[in-house]
């Protein structure tokens, strides 16, 4: 093979192993952030039912507080009553000792309700704690996951990195540019192999003339339908 291509396979193939470390990042990232995602919603959660919780016993303190006045207002009533001069304020004060029960009654039911609301957002908050508890743990211990793998990436990452850096410093400036320049668009396909008299980059059948000057092996080819560089592997070599 051609000392040059011979160089841009080998780079390729360098390129091509860095980048297979994406997926492999996104999807350790991924699995951290469903994990804080559901954290997250557990907490909001949490907070919610707090403060349906702080509503209801700001309610039940209202009732409560009403019905103290009601209380007062119905003694105040009944001190009245010896005042009382005529049938027409007696029973305005009879009218306003009825109202005042009533608010009294519907006070002590509005408690009670707000009591069984309170009961049942109590047991929510319990649930919500020990969810968001477990939650917590497992996100902590996919968080130490994720780092250590995504260290060991880094780390064989940078290995690789060093690789390139060799090798590109070897590899003649001129082609290493022409390199570059097809993989700003078919990225870890910018050199790819001829099989069965085709390009493996667009699967395009190559004419016999593309095709026999990629066997000379003289210099490097591309591709007459998508540019990208040719190789011929060492199978089709031998075959041709």
């Amino acid at each position: 093979m051609n000392t040059h291509l011979h160089e841009l396979v080998e780079l390729s193939a360098l390129d091509k192993s860095i980048d297979d470390f994406t997926p492999l990042i996104e999807q350790a990232q991924k699995k951290l952030a469903r994990k804080v995602t559901k954290r997250d919603e557990v907490s909001e959660k949490i907070k919610t039912i707090t403060g349906q919780i702080e509503d209801a016993i700001s309610k039940i303190a209202s009732y409560e507080e009403q019905i103290k006045v009601q209380n007062k207002q119905m003694n105040q009533g009944v001190s009245k009553m010896d005042a009382v001069k005529n049938e027409k304020e007696l029973q305005a004060l009879q009218v306003e000792e009825e109202l005042a029960k009533e608010r009294v009654i519907f006070a002590n039911e509005e408690i009670e309700r707000q009591n069984s609301v309170l009961e049942v957002r109590e047991k929510e908050l319990t649930d919500a704690n020990e969810e968001f508890e477990k939650i917590n743990t497992e996100t902590e211990k996919v968080a130490v996951e994720v780092n250590e793998k995504l260290a060991s990436i880094d780390s064989n990452k940078g290995k690789l990195f060093g690789e390139r850096e060799t090798k590109i410093i070897a590899i003649d400036q001129k082609i290493l540019a022409f390199y570059e320049k097809i993989r700003v668009w078919a990225r870890n396909t910018a050199v790819v192999p001829v099989r069965r008299q085709a390009c493996f980059g667009c699967y395009m059948k190559l004419n016999d003339s593309a095709y026999a000057e990629v066997i000379k092996d003289d210099e490097i080819k591309t591709c007459p339908n998508c540019g990208r560089i040719l190789h011929l592997e060492a199978q089709e070599s031998e075959a041709s």
